[in-house]
């Protein structure tokens, strides 16, 4: 854990609470509250406080890539020549403002960033490359992989039983 971001102590209700929400983020907080054996003032207190304290950052629903027309996964590797310039900069802000990019990480390794990017077909994800971030300067290198087949895709994140 980094020593820059503190710890909230968490006792086993708000553990449960959030593991509720994560399986179903629509609960009410009376829906909640009976899930917990709570009153729905408690509860919604508890909510609150772990929304104010960030635990909880927002709520969504997850919806199925392929039924809205997204067939294609890429996983772009990005890496640039010059670290010094502003372009790693001017890129994550210029990748903020494209949603079929879902995810843009700053790694380790050969490449600077790692991209998950949707697409509808092959041919719309070479235009995201050729639009997007060839014409990105300082960029050296574009390596991208395919996914051929979803094993496991997760945004829950695993609820510690306890925080030491």
């Amino acid at each position: 854990m980094s020593k820059d971001i503190p710890t909230i102590a968490l006792d086993e209700v708000d553990r449960a609470l959030l593991r509720h929400l994560q399986n179903d983020g629509s609960l009410t907080s009376a829906a909640l509250g009976e899930r917990l054996s709570m009153t729905v003032t408690p509860c919604w207190r508890r909510r609150k406080r772990l929304e104010d304290q960030g635990i909880i950052k927002d709520y969504q629903a997850n919806l199925d890539r392929r039924k809205l027309g997204y067939d294609v996964l890429a996983f772009a590797q990005v890496t640039f020549g010059d670290h010094s310039a502003n372009a790693p900069d001017n890129f994550e802000r210029t990748i903020l403002d494209h949603p079929e990019v879902l995810s843009c990480h700053k790694v380790t390794g050969a490449a600077d960033y790692m991209l998950s990017v949707l697409a509808t077909d092959l041919e719309s994800y070479g235009r995201f490359v050729e639009e997007v971030l060839r014409k990105q300067p300082g960029i050296t290198a574009i390596q991208s992989s395919l996914a051929l087949r979803e094993i496991k895709a997760v945004t829950r994140i695993p609820v510690p039983d306890s925080v030491a």
